[in-house]
């Protein structure tokens, strides 16, 4: 697989090409059942709680400092004890706060997850309103960050109002979205010809398109109707079934990669951190996509919401490895790989 090596520390800011994340950052607090049994109102299960970094935006983030990236993260977080260890562990693993926002009335977002034994998600249940503090007024403070990123990450926790704004003001950036969950997945409609990279879940998807998507058979219809849509680049999320990707041009599915499954939390976050990495290096968006599912597959090995041990080496080791699932080429419907489309 092509690449280069990672990007050099910034001499100064403005310099240097940077990813820039936007979004939210909470505490998670990680409940796994020992043991398989049904969940049940009013019953109780023994398990493991667990305090976890969390949040999409700030997942990703901290996955693209462990890959070698600049990353600037802008989020928000309380002035309490929770806020700033959550800060403390994110600067650490690398990421640039200097431009987060922390405010003194209101607490850090936390997030309650209840996982399965196999570390499966269940039911989840979060306070991310402290991300509405990210209003277009005081982003517009922020535009020179904005202005030299050189990809923006973001997704669909942000308010309708910052989703507006960043459209508007640096829609010419080239824009990858999570679209969460399917509470706020629509929040994105307005705006889907701008959007550079969608990676959707298979409900987000089916509930943005309109169309079933209960089967890998239906994959390429919903993704065609997102590059109708404005999208250039889908990567269509199925869990343990895989990932399909198209830029309208070349497509195909991806399997996931085996490993031994921890906890689930997280592997998201990982795929769309790997995939700003592959955009950032040049490399095949098929290959981009390969890169993003083996970041995904080594988060899933860890309790934490990032593994601690992500790196550029690591990524490319697990693949190639022996067992190994998929590459670029082994399953699906493929073309040549070809380069990401630019702005």
């Amino acid at each position: 697989m092509r690449m280069k090596k990672p990007l050099p520390e910034p001499a100064a800011f403005g310099s240097t090409p940077h990813v820039l994340v936007i979004g939210d950052s909470h505490v998670d607090i990680a409940c796994t059942q020992h043991t398989a049994g049904p969940m049940r109102p009013n019953g109780s299960t023994r398990g493991c709680v667990r305090y976890k970094r969390g949040g999409v935006a700030r997942n990703s983030a901290e996955n693209l400092a462990l890959l070698g990236c600049i990353c600037h993260l802008i989020s928000v977080f309380g002035d309490d004890e929770q806020g700033r260890e959550l800060m403390a562990a994110t600067q650490l693993a690398g990421v640039d706060l200097s431009h987060c926002l922390v405010v003194s009335d209101a607490t850090t977002a936390t997030c309650l997850i209840l996982n399965d034994h196999a570390g499966e998600m269940f039911f989840m249940m979060g306070d991310p309103g402290i991300v509405e503090r990210l209003t277009p007024d005081w982003l517009a403070t922020k535009s020179e960050l904005f202005g030299n990123a050189a990809l923006i990450v973001a997704n669909t926790d942000l308010s309708e109002d910052a989703l507006a704004w960043l459209f508007a003001c640096h829609g010419d950036c080239p824009l990858f979205f999570d679209t969460v969950n399917d509470s706020v997945a629509d929040r994105i409609r307005p705006w889907l010809r701008q959007v550079h990279t969608l990676k959707p879940n298979r409900r987000e998807a089916s509930l943005l398109s309109g169309l079933p998507f209960n089967s890998r058979e239906e994959a390429p219809a919903v993704a065609n109707w997102f590059h109708r849509a404005g999208v250039r680049h889908v990567i269509l999320s199925l869990g343990a079934h895989g990932l399909y990707y198209s830029d309208g041009r070349q497509s195909g599915w991806m399997a996931p990669l085996p490993v031994d499954v921890i906890d689930v939390t997280g592997a998201g976050d990982a795929l769309m951190a790997g995939l700003a990495y592959g955009y950032l290096h040049d490399l095949p968006f098929a290959d981009s996509v390969a890169f993003g599912n083996a970041c995904a597959a080594l988060t899933l090995t860890t309790q934490a919401n990032n593994h601690p041990e992500l790196s550029a080496a690591s990524v490319h080791a697990l693949l190639r490895g022996p067992g190994r699932a998929t590459a670029p080429g082994a399953s699906g419907v493929q073309m040549p790989s070809r380069p990401w489309g630019r702005p």
